[in-house]
């Protein structure tokens, strides 16, 4: 059995969209998320921990916006930015810049305990994790565990919110002219970051 980890029944069900009827489980663990620029760090070191914790096959992701003209932010940082200035704020911020484009990006992070190649998807060997980051219950002992990483990646533009649904940034990230909040589940789930790394991730897990 595979487990998602996640407190969100929404990705659940879009993981079931790319992966074999009753092969992913909800997971609910609150591995330690450790800072980093990047989201591949952040998705493999929940990963690992996650595979410690539950002994089978995990996956994790990290997600976060990128804002080009703002070298990237707020990136990894984007739900603590969300929590904290609030999504119009972070639309006030980037609507006096002339280049306006942004992405939304996913990484998905796998692990089994076993080892894989590393073509074509990025492989993490490195375990990053250090006492202070990791708590009081980190055993320095631990083997580093591989991790595979699969990466979503959708383009798009920072605009003046629009539309009633979706969630976070979804109303100021528009793609081909709509946001991510005037659009319906499906359309969103066809085309999201998530959805690119789920079906990337799929595809090599249906040969693991």
């Amino acid at each position: 059995m595979l487990r998602y980890v996640t407190t969100n029944p929404g990705k659940i069900r879009e993981a079931e969209q790319y992966l074999r009827d009753g092969s992913v489980e909800q997971l609910d663990f609150d591995y330690t998320e450790i800072q980093s620029d990047e989201l591949g760090p952040i998705a493999a070191h929940g990963a690992r921990q996650a595979y410690r914790r539950a002994g089978e096959p995990v996956i994790v992701d990290d997600a976060g916006m990128f804002v080009e003209a703002l070298d990237g932010f707020p990136g990894p940082y984007s739900s603590y930015v969300e929590d904290t200035l609030g999504v119009e704020r972070v639309w006030v911020l980037a609507s006096d810049l002339e280049d306006r484009r942004a992405s939304f990006r996913c990484v998905l992070a796998y692990c089994d305990g076993e080892a894989f190649d590393a073509s074509p998807d990025p492989v993490d060997r490195v375990d990053r994790v250090a006492a202070a980051a990791a708590g009081p219950e980190a055993d320095d002992d631990q083997e580093p565990l591989p991790v595979k990483l699969f990466e979503g990646y959708v383009p798009g533009e920072i605009v003046a919110p629009r539309g009633e649904g979706g969630f976070g940034y979804d109303p100021i990230f528009e793609h081909d002219g709509t946001t991510f909040a005037e659009m319906d589940t499906e359309q969103k789930n066809a085309i999201s970051h998530r959805g690119r790394a789920l079906a990337k991730f799929a595809e090599w897990f249906a040969s693991r």
